[in-house]
């Protein structure tokens, strides 16, 4: 806004001194020739052509300006485009009001040489004017730019700084992750370790219990065969016993019946009895049971039994 109030305020300044000269001029325009009036338009078109180029040339600083910018983050890039577009609009605004303010000039009253040298002086104070205020803009823009580089860069580092953290942090749960995997293998490796040998005890245990339980019942078979062989043994040796008992009986029995015919008071001389003791054997004593006795005495202490005190007896028909 006060770059076109300043230049309005020249533009008016250029018009009044165009206006100073056009009097006394008019008179003098008159009497030129077409030749004069050729000349001045075709300086005052090299002058317009002149600003056009100068323009373009400034056009041609803020679109590099913009494009040196363009390589900056998205944040500082808008605002140097918009920068930009405001002064290229600026200039194209500018621009367009000097042509048509020319062309107007140009039809409505040809200037003098006079009117061409101050609005050419006017030009070129507005350029330098357009030229440093561009020249400031650019800079101010590569400021921020520059600012805006800053502040990536900043953020880049702390990204960079977060990021290494993160992967740091990652590095450390993955290598703890890989120590408790480590630790929990371990632990059903022991656990798998004792079960077995748990396992192996049990059998082994189990084992030497069978094999006690078998030697027990070897034992226990064996203590019955014993006792049943002591039994057998009894047995025969009752039945032997019982056999001889029975013989001896025969025997004992023979010998009374050829003594007595078996009366227990039959008496022959010195002899008394069923079995005819000597009665001094008797001991005053003649009942049955003290004549079973002696006998029995008498007979196993000479003879050792019945059967051998009948066979003497047969023999020597007495014993």
């Amino acid at each position: 806004m006060t770059i076109n109030k300043k230049f309005t305020k020249v533009l008016s300044a250029a018009a009044f001194a165009t206006a100073l000269v056009l009097a006394p001029a008019n008179v003098f325009a008159a009497t030129n020739t077409e030749s004069t009036n050729q000349t001045t338009t075709q300086k005052q078109d090299q002058a317009s052509a002149q600003s056009q180029s100068a323009t373009s040339s400034q056009d041609d600083a803020a679109a590099k300006s913009s494009q040196a910018s363009a390589a900056s983050t998205s944040t500082s890039t808008t605002a140097a485009k918009k920068v930009v577009k405001k002064t290229n609009k600026k200039k194209a605004k500018k621009t367009t009001k000097k042509t048509t303010k020319k062309k107007a000039t140009k039809k409505s009253k040809k200037p003098t040489k006079k009117a061409k040298k101050t609005t050419k002086k006017v030009t070129k104070k507005t350029n330098k004017k357009k030229t440093t205020k561009t020249a400031k803009k650019t800079s101010t823009a590569s400021a921020a730019v520059a600012a805006s580089k800053d502040t990536t860069a900043d953020q880049s580092s702390a990204q960079s700084s977060s990021s290494n953290q993160q992967t740091a942090e990652e590095k450390a749960a993955a290598e703890a992750a890989k120590k408790a995997a480590a630790a929990k293998k371990k632990a059903e490796k022991a656990a798998k370790t004792a079960a077995a040998k748990k396992r192996a005890a049990a059998k082994k245990a189990a084992a030497k219990k069978r094999a006690a339980a078998k030697k027990k019942a070897a034992a226990k078979k064996r203590a019955a065969a014993k006792k049943k062989a002591a039994a057998k043994k009894r047995a025969a040796a009752k039945k032997k016993k019982a056999q001889k008992n029975a013989v001896e009986k025969a025997a004992k029995y023979w010998i009374a019946m050829r003594e007595s015919s078996g009366s227990y008071t039959a008496r022959n001389g010195n002899c008394y009895g069923r079995y005819q003791l000597l009665i001094s054997y008797l001991h005053g004593n003649l009942s049955k049971s003290n004549q079973e006795k002696t006998a029995d005495r008498y007979v196993y202490g000479r003879y050792g039994s019945w059967v051998n005190a009948k066979r003497f007896w047969l023999a020597h028909n007495w014993y």
